[in-house]
């Protein structure tokens, strides 16, 4: 083992999630059931997984908090943006994901979580008709606002470090403008001279958070941080980013299958995906314009892990379909159907049928509770920039595509990234070793 060269986890840790929706109040409130010894956190690798240090007569298997230093369940204090006044109990209890027995117990602490006023664009999510929204002049002064909320809440709640997670509804697509999003010097402009049609309400959170010294995390497939700008502020900053989209239902079980395709050599010629849901996420997912920005995030998946070039014979011109449908009676209970025709032998067809009935935002929750404790640490650790070693909780991982950098999408690939970015924040010697 080396030297370890990560800062301690002193102090108490803010985590302020933009949207206190489904996604947030579950796992608000599944933390704050967990520190008091009510609920266990499942599905969470910080809090459960292991993994081997050492080689030989030296291989011990450990937590990631006891290779790193993590910071706690018991230092992390909440706080949100919202378009909609509800406090995070009323939140909780209006999204019917949890039971009132899981709620109930900590309505005190989950009452006192009220939402600041959201920094909001209509166009940009036009499903949503919340009013708790920031009056702004231009999106410069929207980048204000937010920052002036970051240090107050610092301040007010005595944090020593602030991590901000985008948990909020997918915006409309906006593509890559270079002559906009390519420097950081016009993106500044184009925020000072309001932009609103490539600048986006989530890129005044990320600069707000990162000029603030804050990590940022996208859980959304928004452009977000996927921009040449946004990587140029956070190595000005020194400030980890991360994302994009949470993986949770039908592309985590993709990113594991298609493995099992290609490591087989079996042959693919489509692959069907269709999903419904029915909460906040599944309404504004049914606006065509928001639909898309979610698209190109799913059908990214495929693409590194079964690739054309590598395999001819097996992967050329297969076909890729992804639908969402919006079906209110799910609510936050989504299902997802994939049908994949595979070819094997002698080219004789077929078929895999996969059926993932689960609750969205029971795997969302864990999925933000790790990425928030991993930014925090990656920021203690000196990491800054894209955080490639997170890609294994992201749908649509971030990558340098201004370098034709291909995103590792293979599930399996994603893990042994990750373990290794934390053998070596503990001071231990990464290796590709299966176990």
């Amino acid at each position: 083992m080396e030297k370890m060269n990560v800062k301690p986890a002193t102090g108490k840790l803010g985590v302020l999630c933009v949207g206190l929706g489904a996604v947030t109040s579950t796992f608000m409130t599944g933390v704050l059931m967990a520190r008091k010894g009510l609920a266990k956190p499942v599905g969470s690798m910080t809090q459960y997984d292991k993994m081997r240090v050492g080689r030989g007569e030296n291989k011990k298997y450990l937590h990631y908090g006891e290779i790193v230093p993590l910071a706690t369940l018991d230092d992390i204090v909440f706080g949100a943006w919202d378009v909609y006044p509800a406090n995070a109990y009323e939140s909780a209890v209006n999204a019917e994901v949890l039971q009132e027995k899981d709620i109930l117990p900590v309505k005190e602490e989950l009452e006192k979580i009220v939402p600041m006023k959201a920094a909001f664009d209509h166009n940009y999510a036009s499903r949503l008709d919340g009013d708790n929204v920031k009056d702004c002049k231009n999106r410069w002064d929207m980048v204000e606002q937010l920052r002036e909320d970051i240090r107050n809440f610092k301040a007010e709640n005595n944090c020593d470090r602030i991590v901000v997670l985008w948990a909020a509804s997918t915006e409309i697509y906006v593509p890559v403008e270079e002559k906009v999003h390519g420097t950081l010097a016009a993106l500044e402009q184009a925020m000072k001279e309001d932009d609103k049609e490539h600048i986006a309400p989530s890129m005044c959170y990320a600069y707000a958070a990162l000029s603030e010294g804050c990590p940022f995390i996208m859980g959304a497939p928004n452009t977000t941080v996927d921009i040449p700008a946004m990587w140029e502020l956070a190595e000005k900053t020194k400030m980890p980013i991360a994302g994009k989209d949470f993986k949770t239902g039908q592309t985590l079980v993709k990113s594991g299958f298609a493995p099992i395709i290609g490591t087989r050599c079996l042959g693919l010629s489509g692959w069907f995906s269709t999903n419904i849901l029915g909460n906040r996420d599944g309404l504004v997912l049914d606006e065509p314009a928001n639909f898309r920005t979610k698209e190109v995030s799913k059908l990214s998946t495929l693409e590194s892990i079964l690739v054309p070039e590598d395999q001819p014979d097996l992967y050329t011109d297969y076909y890729h379909k992804v639908r969402i449908n919006y079906y209110p009676p799910r609510n936050d209970s989504k299902e997802g159907w994939d049908n994949i025709d595979i070819f094997g032998w002698m080219g004789y067809p077929m078929q895999i049928k996969i059926n993932f009935l689960c609750r969205d935002s029971i795997l969302a929750a864990p999925l933000c509770l790790d990425l928030v404790l991993l930014s925090d640490l990656a920021a203690r650790a000196g990491r800054f920039g894209i955080q490639r070693f997170l890609s294994f909780f992201l749908k649509s991982p971030m990558h340098d595509y201004t370098e034709n950098e291909i995103p590792v999408n293979h599930l399996f690939q994603q893990y042994a990234i990750l373990k290794n970015a934390i053998r070596e924040m503990g001071g231990y010697e990464a290796d590709q070793e299966i176990d």
